[in-house]
């Protein structure tokens, strides 16, 4: 492929465009605040249970209301997984809190790269409906966002790309998504994409 094969890229976010930080420190801090002194491996392995419970149930946080539920279902989870008595719907908030992002080097340099070709860019990923949020926050606001949540299923089902391409405008085989995962592959060749993998710097390099 070359940038004159191409009239839009894609992006899956987590992993490719963001990751999180350590997450750890900021919980202990607040159960600490909460009157609850946990070790860093407790901690730890409540949030790795969380995060298997949240992956395949992102598409729940659809609306709002919804996305209210799954967080406060996220919690129980780890807070059961950290052996921690406290009631989900007293440390939801700080849990929410305590998940910061950053965008991964050279993600922000990519996109004003890509931007200034006049290619179309939009972010394909599975997530819940605050994905455009913390997009905003780390400033790609400007990105279109299709979700899991929004298209109701999710990578590899090629419906959250082909929604991407119908709003772009443009045709997939003129179209090129970068991923981290087995599921970004697969859901962007369902769609007639082409494909390559992360690091999103190295990626678009390849196509000079």
């Amino acid at each position: 492929m070359r940038f004159a094969d191409l009239d839009a890229v894609t992006f899956d976010a987590f992993g490719t465009l963001l990751t999180l930080t350590d997450p750890v420190p900021a919980l202990v801090e607040s159960l600490h605040e909460h009157g609850i002194d946990a070790d860093r491996e407790r901690v730890a392995a409540g949030f790795a249970a969380e995060g298997e419970y949240y992956l395949p149930r992102s598409l729940q946080g659809r609306d709002e209301a919804s996305l209210a539920r799954l967080r406060l279902e996220c919690t129980g989870v780890f807070l059961d997984a950290a052996g921690i008595g406290l009631a989900p719907a007293e440390f939801v908030d700080a849990y929410i809190e305590a998940l910061r992002f950053e965008l991964v080097p050279g993600a922000a340099e990519t996109v004003t790269s890509l931007r200034r070709r006049g290619l179309a860019l939009a972010v394909v990923s599975n997530w819940d409906i605050a994905l455009p949020d913390h997009l905003a926050k780390l400033g790609l606001g400007h990105l279109p966002v299709f979700t899991s949540a929004g298209a109701g299923c999710a990578k590899p089902d090629p419906k959250p790309f082909r929604l991407a391409l119908d709003a772009l405008g443009t045709r997939p085989e003129r179209a090129f998504h970068i991923g981290d995962k087995e599921d970004d592959e697969l859901g962007a060749e369902a769609a007639g994409m082409h494909f390559a993998w992360a690091p999103v710097a190295a990626a678009v390099e390849a196509l000079e």
